[in-house]
């Protein structure tokens, strides 16, 4: 038997006739028959089609298992087996993106009647919520490839979400300082306390969760290097510590001697501060940390010291603790210093992803490059 059409009656409220459509896919690991069935609700030609439609899937191995589970029970299952094949952060981020994003919307709804509206109205209501589109987007990707893998899995005939349409990006403004509120910005910082912290920021061009994760054994002050080889990232009122973004990521970069200088110092610092507070200091190597010697947060560091330090030199608020990273990037560049460097400095994967981010600052470059030519050739 190939197909059934099972007559179930008439729906109470609906008054529709209900078919039960069952199709034999096989047999099982202990060799009782499995069949495959559907709902339909209409007249029995209705039902003889979707029977059509459910052999020829079968018989092209495209044929869904018939599931109860919800988006969430799923998600669960998924989860189990993508932790085994992708990165320890990538993991913790992608439970975090479908926790906060996802299951709230759509975690109740069953599998198989999960639809494209569903999501669309989904990404719609996050971003009523005022959610930036580009949170949206990795969610979305995050979620794409749950159902990607039930359809591999025989769960979904397609992917639902592949239907939906996605906000537009909107690029984010840069708010970058100047030379002259750089020169200032350093000038405040020797009063503050994570002073030395928004230096090196500024100077290496590092990301705050490079810097944050930072360990004295990782600065060589003979050879005046740093080396950059992993990131901290909060979970809760944790923390974990896992490799850079990318391969080229993991880099080293020359400090200079008043950079150097300050670091000395702030190593004598913790060690007072480490013999003051006796055993209620947790000493775990970090170069960057808290009073008693905790990871920083970084919430806190920008609103209670970052944010005062752009106010006392009338800089705007707008401008973020990751906006040190830019800053130090446009700096080098209208500096004149060749891109390729600049790129190894911040640790980008591809010299494309710097000329591509900082593209505004190359027409003054490229100018300066014509004017030294023309300098060269026609000059006296």
């Amino acid at each position: 038997m190939e197909g059934q059409i099972i007559d179930k009656g008439v729906h109470k409220r609906t008054g529709q006739q209900i078919w039960l459509v069952r199709v034999f896919a096989g047999r099982d690991a202990k060799g009782k028959k499995r069949y495959i069935s559907k709902q339909v609700h209409g007249g029995k030609r209705e039902a003889q089609r979707v029977l059509r439609e459910m052999l020829a899937e079968r018989d092209k191995g495209i044929l869904p298992e018939s599931t109860r589970e919800s988006v969430n029970h799923y998600l669960d299952r998924w989860l189990q087996a993508h932790e085994t094949a992708v990165k320890q952060r990538t993991y913790q981020n992608d439970v975090e993106m479908l926790a906060r994003y996802i299951r709230p919307y759509v975690g109740d709804i069953k599998l198989n009647k999960l639809t494209p509206l569903d999501i669309q109205e989904m990404y719609a209501k996050l971003q009523a919520k005022g959610l930036k589109p580009a949170t949206i987007r990795r969610a979305h990707s995050v979620f794409n490839s749950a159902l990607k893998q039930a359809v591999m899995w025989r769960l979904l005939p397609q992917i639902p979400a592949s239907f939906v349409k996605l906000p537009k990006l909107q690029q984010e403004e840069m708010h970058c300082l100047s030379e002259e509120d750089a020169k200032r910005f350093l000038d405040a910082c020797v009063y503050d306390r994570y002073g030395t912290l928004f230096h090196f920021l500024l100077f290496t061009g590092c990301r705050p969760g490079e810097a944050f994760a930072l360990k004295w054994t990782d600065i060589d002050f003979e050879q005046k290097k740093v080396y950059i080889q992993r990131t901290l990232s909060r979970r809760g009122k944790g923390y974990m510590l896992t490799s850079p973004k990318t391969r080229r990521s993991v880099r080293n970069v020359v400090l200079s001697d008043t950079l150097l200088n300050e670091l000395r110092q702030l190593k004598e610092q913790q060690e007072q501060e480490k013999e003051a507070a006796g055993e209620l200091h947790m000493d775990n190597g970090f170069v960057f940390t808290s009073e008693n010697g905790q990871p920083i947060q970084e919430r806190n560091l920008v609103q209670r010291h970052f944010k005062p330090l752009l106010n006392s030199i009338g800089v705007s608020e707008k401008v973020r603790l990751y906006d040190l990273r830019h800053t130090c990037a446009t700096l080098l560049l209208k500096a004149g210093v060749n891109p390729k460097v600049v790129s190894e400095r911040l640790g980008h994967s591809d010299i494309t992803l710097t000329l591509n981010t900082y593209s505004r600052v190359l027409p003054d470059t490229q100018s300066n490059a014509t004017a030294k030519l023309e300098s060269m050739l026609f000059g006296s």
